[in-house]
C-alpha cells in the first residue's frame, strides 16, 4: 500500500540505504543478516530495509516505510523480519531516531555467552558509559525483541544491547548515531575478548568511567557533533 509521504521521507531513504553499506564496511554482518532503520521525525513513520535482500541490491527507491505499529505503507517488498522490534522501540523510546540490528562476530559471541561485556578501556567509558549489558532471550518475528531492548537499554547510559543467543541492537539519536554504536561495540567486544585471553583485564574504578563519559559526551570534538562524535 502507499499514501502521500512526508518530503524528509525521501532523504531517509537514501540514507538508512547507505548506512547498510557501512555495516559491510566494518564486517557487521554476513549475507543478509542486519538492518538499519530511521525514524521520520515528526511522525510515526520509519524506514528500513527490506527482509532477505542483497547488501548489494539494496538502494534508496527499495527501502520500506512502515507505521510504528510495522505496518507497510510505502514500499513493494516485506520489510525486516526485525521490523516489529524496531517498531516497538521507537514507539517506548522517543528520544531515539534510529536503531541498527548485527551478529558482529566478536559482539554475538558475548550475546551467546549470555554474558555483559565489562568497562576496562577508555574507549568504552568514553562511548557506551559502563558495560555493555545483555538483554534477555526473545524469538525473532513480534515485538519480544523490542521489549527486550527497551527493558534493557531504558534509564541506561549504553546504546548498545547485546540480546542473549541472538546478536547486537543499537539505538542513537539518529541512524547513524546507531550505526557509530554499532562499530564501536564489535571494536570494544573484539577487544575484550583478546584482553581475557592475555590474562585478567585491570578493572576501572566507577569515578573514572563517569569522568570519561562526560568528557566524550559533553567536551570531546567539535561544537555541534552531537552523539555521531569520532
Amino acid at each position: 500500500m502507499s499514501r502521500t509521504l512526508p518530503t524528509e521521507v525521501t532523504r531517509l531513504r537514501e540514507t538508512v540505504a547507505a548506512l547498510h553499506a557501512e555495516l559491510v564496511r566494518y564486517h557487521l554482518v554476513a549475507w543478509t543478516a542486519g538492518n538499519v532503520s530511521a525514524r521520520v521525525p515528526g511522525h510515526d513513520l520509519m524506514v528500513i530495509k527490506p527482509s532477505g535482500v542483497s547488501y548489494d541490491d539494496l538502494r534508496p527507491d527499495n527501502m520500506i516505510v512502515c507505521d510504528l505499529d510495522g505496518v507497510v505503507v510505502d514500499g513493494d517488498l516485506s520489510p525486516s523480519s526485525d521490523t516489529a522490534a524496531h517498531a516497538y522501540v521507537y514507539r517506548a523510546m522517543p528520544e531515539v531516531g534510529g536503531v541498527v540490528h548485527t551478529h558482529s562476530n566478536y559482539a554475538t559471541a558475548w550475546a551467546a555467552c549470555g554474558e555483559s561485556i565489562p568497562c576496562h578501556l577508555t574507549a568504552q567509558a568514553d562511548e557506551f558509559g559502563g558495560e555493555i549489558p545483555v538483554g534477555p532471550f526473545a524469538l525473532i518475528g513480534g515485538d519480544d525483541i523490542g521489549k527486550g531492548i527497551v527493558a534493557t537499554l531504558s534509564g541506561h547510559r549504553s546504546p548498545a544491547v547485546l540480546m542473549r543467543n541472538h546478536g547486537v541492537f543499537t539505538i542513537g539519536k539518529d541512524a547513524r548515531a546507531a550505526v557509530k554504536a554499532a562499530v564501536m561495540c564489535e571494536d570494544v567486544a573484539r577487544t575484550a575478548h583478546l584482553a581475557r585471553t592475555l590474562g585478567t583485564p585491570v578493572p576501572m574504578t566507577q569515578a573514572d568511567i563517569d569522568s570519561l563519559y562526560d568528557r566524550y559526551q559533553n567536551v570531546y570534538g567539535q561544537p555541534g557533533s552531537g552523539s555521531a562524535k569520532s
